[in-house]
């Protein structure tokens, strides 16, 4: 049974129909776009289920492919693939509104776990949650600390609403990976880490007081100061 369509876009020809070929044994309906302005025409002409999108092309770099996805309200899932040596283009497509990310080379059987993770929809939140001086509204997905509206990604957002829905409690790494994006399994990712600092920078704002606290060797927990 098809788990899903799945769009692949690289430049490289190989790894493009290395990687349709397996996600097709792997159950999944596959397309394939050459880089990133064919990724934009392949999405608006029938929208995908997942995007496995590499960072660097030489028309349209995948993080702009992202970020003109979100600028337009698409809000498909996003795995960003890259070299090992593209430390920093990562963190721009993470940025930009991806999902998560994998360096190359990396285990087929791997983004197929993530791509399957990703398709599976978490009961949508409701209600209104309040931590100090910060308002998350579930229902319009938008959060204010002291009255100003924060500029989140879709990811970012859900790290704040589940972390916001737990007040006071520890949530451990996998705990969150598995409440944010889905996944019950091992991805030796640091995506956790990575969206709290995107959080912290945020919420801290103007020399705001921290919300997210870092409990050493567990997880983080948010609660007032």
């Amino acid at each position: 049974m098809p788990s899903g369509t799945v769009l692949i876009v690289d430049d490289d020809a190989v790894l493009r129909r290395s990687l349709a070929r397996a996600l097709r044994l792997a159950g999944f309906t596959t397309d394939v776009a050459e880089g990133g302005r064919d990724a934009l025409a392949r999405i608006a002409a029938g929208r995908p289920d997942v995007v496995v999108l590499d960072v660097s092309m030489p028309d349209l770099s995948g993080t702009e492919v992202c970020r003109r996805l979100r600028a337009d309200g698409n809000e498909v899932p996003v795995v960003m693939l890259s070299a090992l040596d593209e430390a920093d283009d990562r963190i721009s497509g993470l940025q930009a509104g991806a999902d998560d990310y994998l360096v190359k080379p990396f285990v087929t059987a791997e983004l197929e776990l993530r791509l399957k993770a990703l398709l599976r929809r978490r009961p949508p939140a409701t209600g209104v949650l309040r931590v100090g001086d910060l308002v998350v509204d579930a229902d319009t997905r938008t959060a204010r600390r002291n009255g100003t509206e924060l500029d989140l990604t879709r990811r970012e957002f859900d790290l704040l609403e589940v972390l916001a829905r737990n007040q006071g409690v520890v949530l451990s790494r996998d705990r969150l990976l598995e409440l944010v994006w889905g996944y019950d399994f091992d991805v030796g990712t640091n995506a956790v880490d990575t969206f709290v600092s995107y959080l912290r920078r945020k919420t801290e704002a103007g020399g705001a007081s921290r919300l997210i606290h870092t409990v050493r060797g567990i997880g983080f927990l948010m609660r007032p100061r």
